[in-house]
């Protein structure tokens, strides 16, 4: 399924509806699908490892030594375009697999820094989601050479709150992306810049300040995009006094709602989700204009060496038990958790009912019929955000 094209009804539903509608081509596999291959256990080495901040969770990390004697390197990232920084400097260097969002095919396509995967190797590829598998074959194969992205963790950004200090004004239950700009909330929101004026965008296609699906029609044209980010950069900036910071990586989102006085922020789900595991007063919830919707994945640098360790490695992450503990540690306090959903089918069996619990909290009603899947985005719209991302940060620093 391609989730620029597809329907709502047929975009991300949930981690049940997708085992149910992968079971045929995944019966195989489930019998015993948390056993570690033997060509895992046969491995050794080091990968090395570009990712999300909070992905491999200590529990993983160790588990995956235990049994297979390899070592992981894991350098940390906060943005995608972290990511192609580091990987353009070095021309991929030191690097065996990165981790870059779905919707970023049209930027790595033209740099050749990748090399496609050789499917053979991936005993553990039936366990995958095929509805985001497809996302790898359809955008990712360059010059018909092949897969060069595997999906791994998908996900959400939309509306966190402290419970002790918010409720949602319109119904006490939905967020807007509008909430954040209200004035009750200057000094105490939060966003990543780009995404945060995004998100911005679709409140003012609510007001009409913009047409309704400007901020989608803004991905194929640069003079409308232009147009359109003009106006939300003109909002955003008359309305810099909202932003309490603006966070670049998980930490940076937990921290600001537990010390630094965040009320209301746009965030990414894992990290407050993290937090509402652990009892905190703390809220995510898909807000009423849809949460912005990726999926992260994985690909194999072109400079990639220790190819044995790096297939061991992805067996691992598409191992349905080992990839439901990361999500919240299963019950096991020691693992860690990353808070996020995987895209491996029958991965939810193995985190605990109350991650279960908290599923149903953040995405309540048919908050999942109505995601808003990033599109597709060409370098020149990525050139372009960060133009207008630049002027509401210095505006706001100027403040």
């Amino acid at each position: 399924m391609d989730l620029q094209n597809a329907t709502e009804s047929e975009k991300f539903i949930n981690r049940r509806e997708f085992i149910k509608a992968a079971s045929v081509t995944t019966c195989a596999a489930a019998t015993f699908p948390w056993i570690v291959r033997p060509e895992v256990l046969a491995a050794s080495g080091t990968v090395n490892v570009l990712m999300w901040s909070d992905y491999l969770t200590p529990g993983f990390l160790k588990s995956f030594k235990d049994k297979t004697g390899i070592n992981v390197n894991h350098t940390p990232i906060g943005s995608n375009e972290e990511i192609l920084y580091k990987m353009k400097s070095t021309g991929g260097r030191g690097v065996d697999i990165c981790s870059p969002t779905n919707m970023r095919s049209l930027q790595w396509e033209p740099l050749g820094l990748l090399r496609p995967f050789d499917r053979s190797r991936i005993k553990n590829l039936s366990n995958v989601n095929p509805a985001m598998l497809v996302v790898g074959d359809q955008e990712w194969d360059f010059g018909g050479n092949g897969l060069h992205w595997l999906p791994h963790i998908w996900g959400t950004e939309g509306v966190a709150w402290r419970t002790d200090k918010w409720t949602p004004p319109r119904d006490g239950e939905i967020p807007s992306y509008g909430d954040i700009w209200q004035p009750d909330m200057e000094n105490k929101t939060m966003m990543s810049p780009h995404s945060g004026m995004l998100g911005a965008g679709l409140h003012l296609e609510t007001t009409g300040a913009l047409e309704a699906g400007a901020m989608r029609k803004a991905y194929t044209d640069e003079a409308a995009m232009r147009k359109t980010w003009a106006v939300v950069t003109d909002f955003c900036i008359k309305n810099k006094s909202q932003v309490k910071l603006f966070w670049n990586n998980a930490d940076t989102q937990r921290n600001g709602l537990i010390n630094q006085g965040v009320v209301v922020g746009q965030t990414w789900e894992g990290p407050p989700i993290t937090l509402m595991q652990n009892g905190a007063p703390v809220q995510y919830r898909a807000p009423i204009e849809g949460s912005l919707a990726w999926i992260d994945g994985m690909s194999l640098s072109i400079a990639a060496e220790d190819l044995d360790s790096i297939y061991a490695f992805i067996d691992y992450c598409f191992t349905p038990e080992l990839a439901g503990k990361s999500i919240d540690g299963g019950g096991d306090s020691d693992w860690g958790s990353h808070g996020y959903n995987s895209a491996v089918l029958g991965a939810d069996r193995f985190s605990s009912n109350n991650h279960n619990k908290i599923f149903s909290s953040v995405y309540p009603g048919n908050s999942l019929f109505n995601l808003w899947p990033w599109p597709n985005e060409p370098q020149w719209y990525a050139d372009v955000r960060t133009e207008y991302s630049k002027k509401f940060v210095n505006a706001w620093l100027a403040q």
